[in-house]
């Protein structure tokens, strides 16, 4: 194709519709999905994107067999245009009646959500009184997911993979160790010592869910004080399940402190006198980039923010 033409002459003539066609593409891998999703004719996106690609002067997708790929060029190119496009509806969703009492919604990592979650909840109600709120749980891909399809507004949770973040920003709030609770009664809190590696092994282990990256923090504090697990392994990111496991029984519970931290300054959960350095994790607040969020999530990320720093100072 020829040199792209000036600046200024491309943005008085790209419209929504270019931009929406070729987001759908990218996203559905697809001109036939695309063209579903957007309920028009193949054809029509097609031509949609020709329109496009002779108005930048660059060729956007690469098509084949497999479907209909982004050049290097587009995915820069589409960083822009998801923002453009949310930054539009945003605009559009502010001056909707009723906008200012949409719910808000917050996604939140299950282990985080009894902790930091709720009191950030709690100090933002004293601001926003009678804005609905909904909150939503899940593992952080899915969470992220949610984000970058705008079916959520934050997310508080951690650092994924640079596809998985893309699109997005991450505001860094906080550092927490994992720990090993126990219920008060446990034989190995009473030994007059560090439980021995051995001792560990032989404990039924709630761990967090493969693939996550506090289970790898946790396999990699177990791995290397030569702890292989013996006495069965049961995954959850569930804070309420690990709970009542522990309670119930001599499992041990490999879990971010956060998501204990009530129960043991409580004395219904304690923790065992292990060395935690090196399973520090970031937690951290995600939004959409960029974005002019509405006052009642702009406030809500000011009450997740100050429980960050409350956190960090303690």
């Amino acid at each position: 194709m020829a040199a792209p033409p000036p600046a200024a002459n491309i943005l008085g003539r790209i419209r929504l519709r270019h931009l929406q066609c070729l987001l759908a593409v990218a996203e559905t891998g697809s001109l036939r999905r695309a063209a579903e999703r957007l309920a028009i004719t193949q054809p029509a996106v097609t031509k949609t994107l020709a329109d496009l690609e002779s108005i930048v002067g660059l060729r956007l997708l690469d098509r084949g067999r497999r479907g209909a790929v982004p050049t290097p060029d587009a995915r820069a190119f589409l960083r822009h245009a998801q923002a453009s496009v949310d930054a539009l509806g945003e605009a559009v969703r502010s001056v909707s009646p009723g906008a200012d009492h949409r719910p808000v919604r917050l996604g939140v990592l299950p282990t985080l959500a009894p902790s930091v979650a709720a009191r950030a909840t709690l100090a933002w109600r004293t601001v926003c009184p009678d804005v609905p709120l909904s909150v939503v749980t899940g593992l952080n891909t899915a969470l992220l997911r949610g984000l970058r399809e705008r079916e959520l507004d934050m997310v508080i949770g951690r650092l994924a993979d640079p596809d998985d973040m893309a699109g997005l920003s991450f505001e860094l709030l906080y550092a927490e160790p994992l720990v090993l609770a126990a219920r008060p009664g446990h034989p190995l809190l009473h030994a007059g010592r560090p439980p021995a590696p051995a001792d560990l092994a032989a404990c039924p282990l709630v761990l967090p869910m493969a693939g996550t990256l506090i289970r790898h923090a946790a396999d990699s504090f177990l791995g290397a004080r030569g702890i292989v697990p013996r006495g069965g392994i049961t995954e959850t990111v569930s804070a309420s399940l690990g709970r009542a496991l522990v309670l119930a029984s001599d499992a041990l519970w490999f879990t971010p402190l956060s998501a204990a931290e009530a129960d043991l300054e409580g004395g219904l959960l304690a923790r065992l006198p292990l060395e935690a350095a090196g399973t520090e994790e970031p937690v951290g607040l995600l939004m959409p980039a960029p974005q002019q969020p509405l006052a009642a999530v702009a406030a809500l990320a000011e009450a997740v923010r100050a429980e960050g720093a409350r956190r960090r100072a303690r």
